[in-house]
């Protein structure tokens, strides 16, 4: 091992018994144990994964949701397409009869809007349309008769290219419909996994 010319052998020793590492890895031992922490103490967890409901829930009633908007079946599509997202995604039985469940998820469609989200500059004309439902929904413990997860005004946004054809309007589009179902089902229920 040299010794540095210009520093007296005594510091050079000290700096040598010392590894560079040991002194970093002391600071961030802090920072390391408090990001830990925060993290746990956040619930952090990998997305998608959460099944944390209470463990004597073993099956999830889906009565059809209620519909206060004009929208023809939109209730009937929202309530289907939730029902197949918790038998895809979670372990529960999943029914629509009350009867016999260990938790029921009310829900009501409360509004349905559109709105043109951009515009073609050269025509003028609408390209994307921006679709809004607004839900109320509620998850409640048969058990306890306690609210699980719960949300007034669940709101759900998604954006979609509107049809080259004029006459034909988002709303009464079957395909535009399924697939608002299928992600509004999606989001809603990964929101309720997800909120324990």
């Amino acid at each position: 091992m040299s010794e540095h010319p210009t520093l007296p052998k005594s510091v050079f020793k000290s700096w040598a018994a010392k590894p560079l590492f040991r002194a970093n890895a002391a600071r961030l031992l802090p920072l390391i144990a408090a990001t830990s922490l925060l993290l746990s103490a956040c619930g952090y967890h990998v997305g998608g994964r959460g099944t944390s409901l209470p463990p004597d829930i073993k099956t999830i009633a889906v009565p059809i949701f209620k519909n206060e908007t004009p929208q023809f079946r939109i209730e009937q599509n929202l309530t289907s397409a939730v029902v197949e997202e918790l038998i895809e995604r979670t372990r529960f039985r999943v029914t629509t009869n009350p009867a016999g469940a260990d938790a029921i998820l009310h829900g009501t469609v409360k509004l349905l809007r559109s709105g043109v989200a951009t515009y073609n500059t050269q025509t003028g004309s609408a390209t994307t349309l921006q679709i809004e439902v607004v839900t109320a929904v509620n998850l409640v413990d048969q058990h306890t008769g306690k609210s699980i997860f719960s949300n007034p005004a669940y709101v759900f946004r998604e954006q979609y290219q509107i049809s080259q054809t004029p006459s034909t309007l988002i709303q009464e589009d079957p395909a535009a419909i399924s697939r608002l179902s299928h992600n509004f089902a999606r989001t809603l229920v990964a929101d309720i996994l997800e909120s324990f």
